[in-house]
């Protein structure tokens, strides 16, 4: 794919300075850049960069003060970096949805209905009733199960696997490995010790502009009509671990090797670190900042507030307690040498504190 970068300035809102009919097809660091290839500048310490740089074209603040003469065109903007994030976008839209067509050996069940400009991977498998809007990829060995609805712009990656009657909405896409609508973690102890399997029946809706990173699962809800829900613009990492009737509000991003237990309920516009586990049938309001491996145990009704630790508690508190718990050591080797020395002057005098001198 090639755009000149008249074209690019017009996606972005930018005015050029230099050759707007220069060709562009690729994108690349400003250090490293090459002849055809488009870079921008947002951090000072990286402006040397443009004098020498080999790019075509560079997307730049547009403010900008030229202290020699460049050869790149610029493109002048209000924010680059949030302007080549933009162009990012779009490259990997062109990029990521250009297959279309279907490869053997591949399964649709009869009954399937799927839309325009799909792509099936080799290995793939489309269920019973199973509804698939346009411009979908699912690629090799993915699994579409059952009366499972998917709409427009979705992208299914290799592997992944949406269990029966999972709901996906437009624009999400599910990385390798991930698993939708798996069982809920249901067990009933017995009186012999043992543990009897409850049917997890419900099912996973995930709305629309989600990412779900390589390996997350989600599980179904427990009850037929209930749903585990992640809103719209939720952005989940790696390795994720989301229980039965958990409820994730919109644009929350949670980061990898994060565990919330069944039927807990996160806010909006969360940030919840690595590591993190989280209670069940807890609720976290709106706009809670978690640090990474923070155990939390109860809910968090203030909204806005920034907790870690484990148990997890105010971040500014948490640093304070920090500052006393990595003097410790040396704290417990004071106390030793107190203790020693106490135990000298009973046995020279009978008192313990007759002779007693410690400041």
């Amino acid at each position: 794919m090639e755009f000149t970068v008249q074209q690019i300035a017009g996606m972005l809102r930018g005015s050029i300075s230099g050759d707007a009919s220069r060709k562009i097809n690729m994108l690349a660091k400003i250090q490293e850049a090459k002849p055809g290839q488009i870079a921008f500048l947002s951090n000072p310490k990286y402006e040397h960069y443009l004098y020498t740089t080999l790019a075509s074209a560079v997307i730049v603040k547009k403010d900008i003060e030229l202290k020699k003469e460049i050869d790149a065109t610029l493109i002048l903007v209000d924010d680059p970096y949030l302007s080549f994030t933009v162009l990012l976008e779009e490259y990997h839209k062109l990029t990521s949805f250009q297959k279309v067509g279907i490869e053997q050996p591949s399964y649709i069940a009869e009954n399937a209905m799927v839309g325009n400009y799909i792509y099936r991977g080799a290995f793939s498998y489309i269920g019973n009733n199973a509804k698939i809007g346009d411009n979908v990829k699912i690629y090799p060995h993915a699994y579409v199960g059952d009366d499972v609805v998917i709409g427009d712009n979705c992208i299914l990656q290799s592997g992944v696997k949406l269990y029966s009657g999972t709901r996906i909405g437009h624009n999400c896409t599910i990385h390798a490995g991930a698993v939708i609508g798996s069982d809920g973690f249901g067990f009933a102890p017995q009186a012999d010790g043992s543990y009897k399997t409850i049917p997890q029946l419900g099912n996973v809706v995930i709305e629309d502009n989600v990412s779900i990173g390589s390996n997350t699962v989600i599980d179904c809800a427990t009850l037929f009509g209930d749903a585990t829900i992640i809103h719209r613009g939720v952005k989940l990492d790696n390795l994720i671990q989301i229980a039965h009737n958990v409820e994730i509000g919109q644009n929350t991003v949670i980061a990898a090797q994060t565990g919330i237990s069944g039927s807990t309920k996160i806010g909006e516009n969360c940030i919840i670190a690595g590591q993190v586990g989280i209670a069940g049938h807890l609720v976290v309001a709106n706009k809670i900042g978690i640090g990474a491996q923070a155990g939390i145990g109860k809910s968090i009704d203030k909204e806005g507030a920034k907790i870690m630790g484990s148990p997890a508690f105010d971040v500014k508190s948490y640093y304070k307690s920090y500052a006393v718990f990595k003097k410790l050591p040396s704290l417990n080797e004071r106390m030793t040498e107190l203790e020693n020395r106490l135990k000298v002057t009973s046995t020279v005098d009978g008192s313990p504190y007759a002779n007693d001198k410690v400041n």
